[in-house]
């Protein structure tokens, strides 16, 4: 049994970030063409490029504002001309700030996250997922967090943004499911990236202690779980919201 993404193409939004770029190498190396989605960082985004064709993989690079329809609809329609119609949509993308308390945090913070958390995965379903029902296959793969069942001080917006996600993420499941589209998410729990390994800031003992498997994920165990709920493997899992945590967060029944 194997993860095969052959003649698929996924889009990933926030691919050049440090679980982005991990997502993006992943499918590719089961066999996906990639959309390659970035805001700022061309350069990061045409070395992903040139790393995922070297796999044997299409791969094109795309840039949007991942909070407004019309840039949205703009990539679709550049995708669509250099790789063909979507198969599977990874909204991974979200705005940075500052985190503080609510009585500081800036109230354009919340409008970011709301816009870069709900508004993009209401804007990539008004998207893509007209020709995924055409064709009765398509996964939407979103990408949350642990903090959304934490709701630490100082994370305000941005678990506000993410279980405002987590609403759509659940309904757009139950909307578009006959047509055998899959909709889940995936919430890391704090994970290490590249980053963490060129600074050696992999460890936190205060955080582990936390986690149940007493020790922090990898964003490769993140990816991982991405690849499976885009692939056939996942066929009937649809409106799950998955922690990646080590059992940091665990969802009741």
């Amino acid at each position: 049994m194997q993860i095969d993404m052959t003649n698929k193409t996924a889009l990933i939004t926030g691919a050049t970030g440090q679980l982005g770029r991990v997502m993006a190498r992943t499918l590719a190396k089961c066999g996906a063409n990639i959309a390659i989605h970035y805001r700022s960082n061309e350069a990061q985004a045409l070395q992903l490029q040139d790393e995922i064709q070297s796999y044997g993989r299409r791969a094109t690079i795309v840039h949007a504002d991942i909070t407004n329809l019309d840039s949205i609809v703009s990539m679709k329609n550049k995708i669509e001309e250099q790789l063909g119609t979507v198969d599977i949509v990874v909204a991974n993308a979200v705005v940075q700030y500052k985190w503080t308390s609510i009585l500081e945090q800036a109230p354009e913070d919340y409008a970011s996250q709301f816009d870069s958390c709900v508004m993009q995965s209401v804007y990539l379903a008004k998207a893509f997922a007209p020709s995924m029902i055409e064709r009765k296959w398509g996964r939407f793969v979103g990408i949350n967090t642990e903090c959304v069942m934490q709701n630490f001080p100082t994370q305000s917006a941005y678990v506000s943004g993410k279980r405002g996600m987590d609403g759509i993420y659940r309904i757009l499941a139950k909307e578009i499911g006959e047509h055998q589209i899959t909709v889940n998410q995936v919430a890391p729990g704090w994970t290490i990236s590249e980053r963490d390994r060129e600074n050696n800031t992999e460890r936190s003992e205060s955080y582990e202690q936390s986690v149940p498997l007493k020790r922090r994920g990898t964003d490769q165990e993140i990816a991982n779980v991405v690849a499976f709920l885009a692939s056939d493997l996942a066929s009937f899992i649809t409106g799950a919201y998955i922690p990646v945590s080590g059992g940091n967060v665990m969802p009741s029944i």
